[in-house]
């Protein structure tokens, strides 16, 4: 007779909804919070963390896209953070040109995010592991390079936005120029971009995409094109990621090539790894554990990065599953 071990032991429905609602419950906790921080941080005398939430925020919309394709579909992308420069270039471009309508910024700035990854994943999926990863990494440094060598819009000095997108609904009008209204549509975008997520991730599609990772050869064996799949997550990642872009431009009223510099695209891949790759709010955790984390050391030394790189190593060898597995650990034992 043999006996199963603790390792072995399938968790119950129960524990697994305990830990689920877990990490949900700090993920509102954090959203919460956020809401509040326009009117809190000042009344306690730190506005300034009013600027960093809002950043946070941006950064975990992008995270949020790379963790679809690389937490659910195996997809590493070391290029990815280029969106976030195509989108803010778009929205910067027109306004030097004086187009300031957001139905025309904004609309047109996930366009051609799409239509990139679209050419970059048609190319980059045909590969795998190193190669894909070097493929990736390449065409960002391209176009990294591209924006340097356009003296016209700043070049390697990056491009001033003077005005912010503009919504005219002819019964009202978003004014992004005041802060707080920018900041609050950033938050809700936040929101939507995770709801998409989950949406996306729990349909047929990506139950397609997560077999892929799990096993593409058989996906393929029963008739599955896998390729198209991925090509779709692939470009529906970058769009979302465009979102972060176009968000960043308006709220820093400044865009440079140093976003698309490959740099930003490994500081993604921490968030994702750090919250958790594969959760639905892994992203957003690994972004609000970084960017503090960052700015906290930044503080005491400039050489920060000597301290959050052992940590990083640290939470990868022993919190399988980063900041989303320590929840869940916690919880289970909590739940025994």
């Amino acid at each position: 007779m043999t006996v199963e071990t603790p390792a072995t032991v399938p968790q119950s429905p129960r524990l697994t909804t305990r830990l689920r609602d877990a990490r949900t419950s700090v993920a509102l906790l954090l959203l919460a919070i956020a809401a509040i921080t326009p009117v809190a941080a000042p009344a306690l005398g730190q506005p300034f963390y009013v600027d960093v939430t809002a950043r946070i925020m941006i950064w975990a919309i992008a995270a949020t896209s790379l963790n679809l394709i690389l937490g659910y579909g195996g997809m590493v992308s070391f290029g990815h953070a280029v969106y976030l420069g195509i989108a803010g270039y778009t929205v910067g471009i027109l306004a030097f040109d004086n187009i300031t309508n957001g139905f025309i910024q904004w609309p047109l700035a996930l366009l051609i995010c799409g239509l990139i990854a679209l050419v970059f994943g048609a190319i980059s999926l045909r590969t795998k592991g190193v190669y894909f990863i070097m493929i990736t990494l390449a065409f960002a440094q391209m176009l990294f390079f591209l924006g340097i060598s356009v003296e016209k819009y700043g070049s390697d000095d990056g491009l001033l936005i003077f005005t912010r997108s503009e919504f005219d609904f002819g019964f009202a009008e978003l004014d992004l120029s005041d802060a707080t209204t920018l900041y609050y549509v950033i938050w809700i975008l936040l929101i939507g971009s995770v709801y998409l997520s989950h949406r996306i991730v729990n349909s047929r599609f990506g139950m397609v995409i997560q077999g892929a990772m799990a096993n593409e050869t058989r996906m393929q064996a029963i008739g599955v094109p896998t390729y198209r799949y991925r090509l779709t997550a692939f470009v529906i990642s970058g769009m979302m990621c465009g979102v972060a872009g176009l968000l960043s431009a308006n709220f820093e009223r400044f865009i440079s090539p140093d976003v698309m510099n490959w740099p930003r695209s490994g500081e993604l891949i921490v968030m994702v790894v750090l919250g958790g790759m594969g959760t639905l709010f892994g992203p957003i955790l690994g972004s609000v554990a970084f960017l503090l984390l960052s700015e906290i050391l930044s503080t005491w030394t400039e050489h920060w990065h000597l301290i959050f790189g052992p940590f990083l190593v640290l939470v990868v060898l022993f919190a399988r599953g980063g900041l989303s597995g320590i929840l869940d650990r916690l919880t289970g034992r909590a739940d025994r």
